[in-house]
């Protein structure tokens, strides 16, 4: 009975642990993106084959590309 227990401890940390140390990354450049998407004084431009998204506003451009290889790629330039 004590090896179940402590098992299900060992268990229960090393779940915890692997939770609590997700990359969140990725969704901060989502929002970032989603931010200046809904400024109403932002500029939007999409590639004629989608792959290329530009946003400009007065203090930011960001620019996301999708990669030959499938692979995301964003550009943010801040205007001083």
């Amino acid at each position: 009975m004590k090896r179940f227990f402590r098992t299900a401890l060992l268990l229960l940390a090393i779940s915890t642990s692997v939770i609590a140390c997700r990359d969140t990354k990725e969704k901060e450049e989502v929002d970032d993106v989603t931010e200046l998407s809904n400024d109403p004084d932002a500029k939007i431009k999409v590639s004629e084959d989608g792959d290329e998204l530009k946003i400009k506003t007065d203090e930011k451009k960001i620019k996301v590309e999708v990669n030959e290889d499938g692979s995301v790629e964003k550009k943010v330039k801040i205007d001083d």
